[in-house]
């Protein structure tokens, strides 16, 4: 324990760490004291270690983290990176939003008077031919969320590994969407635009909405939405919605922690 305590004091001399001056001479201290009394009782060791530690919390110094903790966040990285991989490739697959009804992406709620109207003029097949290409365009898009996802999970801290394990069967997903939803939307919008193009969902819509305005007393009755939002807030909804589900059985299913890593973090 002695010994620790000289690592900690020669270590913390150094010019590179601040508080260092201040930290070594309340350690030096702390040891000069344990030497004098011996730190005598079976307790002594634990004793010392734990007011270096508070010594050291007090002076803003953080220790290196236990081997166990460095296991637990790389466990739960693991964990994220095989999640997130998953989902997106589900997502992102033909048919991942269109074939899925959890994630498939229905016309707006705003959009029902102009879809209704246009299908009692015969044009029921382009209304449903808009909603595919909405999920098409979603579907592209899904496969750029992954280096976004990279990103949070190597910006994971202890703190934030633990709360995640400790947390329900969907607390990544959760941490996913305080970290990312913000830089997601934002990464997501214009390739959603771009995809539309690509689809045809932009000529559609612009088509459709043509025909609506055109539909005596009806086609200037309230403004039409903007897709490209709603189809990007959808998209990201249904990654998230993977996502919780890949968490889930990793956390719930032995078979599905494929690595020694995720069985010595979450058992199996």
């Amino acid at each position: 324990m002695r010994a620790r305590a000289l690592r900690v004091v020669l270590w913390r001399s150094s010019p590179r760490s601040p508080g260092a001056n201040r930290a070594g001479l309340r350690v030096l201290a702390l040891a000069c004291a344990c030497a004098a009394t011996g730190c005598a009782g079976p307790m002594g060791s634990t004793s010392f270690d734990a007011m270096l530690d508070d010594v050291l919390e007090d002076v803003g110094i953080r220790q290196e983290p236990p081997s166990d903790q460095r296991t637990v966040v790389a466990g739960l990285k693991e964990a994220l990176r095989i999640g997130t991989e998953n989902a997106v490739r589900l997502t992102s697959a033909e048919d991942g939003f269109l074939g899925n009804e959890r994630i498939r992406i229905p016309l707006p709620d705003s959009l029902e008077p102009m879809a209704d109207a246009l299908r009692s003029v015969g044009l029921r097949y382009q209304v449903d031919e808009l909603e595919i290409a909405m999920n098409r365009a979603a579907e592209r898009a899904a496969g750029e969320a992954g280096p976004i996802f990279w990103k949070a999970i190597g910006a994971m801290t202890i703190a934030d590994a633990h709360g995640i394990l400790e947390g329900g069967d969907t607390a990544a997903t959760d941490y996913f969407r305080r970290k990312t939803s913000v830089p997601l939307f934002e990464r997501f919008e214009p390739i959603v635009e771009e995809k539309m193009q690509e689809v045809g969902l932009v000529q559609l819509y612009d088509e459709l909405t043509g025909y609506y305005r055109q539909i005596p007393m009806v086609g200037s009755a309230r403004p039409l939405p903007e897709v490209e939002a709603y189809v990007t807030e959808h998209a990201l909804d249904g990654v998230f919605t993977m996502l919780g589900e890949e968490e889930r059985k990793i956390r719930t299913d032995p078979a599905a922690r494929v690595t020694e890593l995720l069985r010595t973090v979450f058992g199996g």
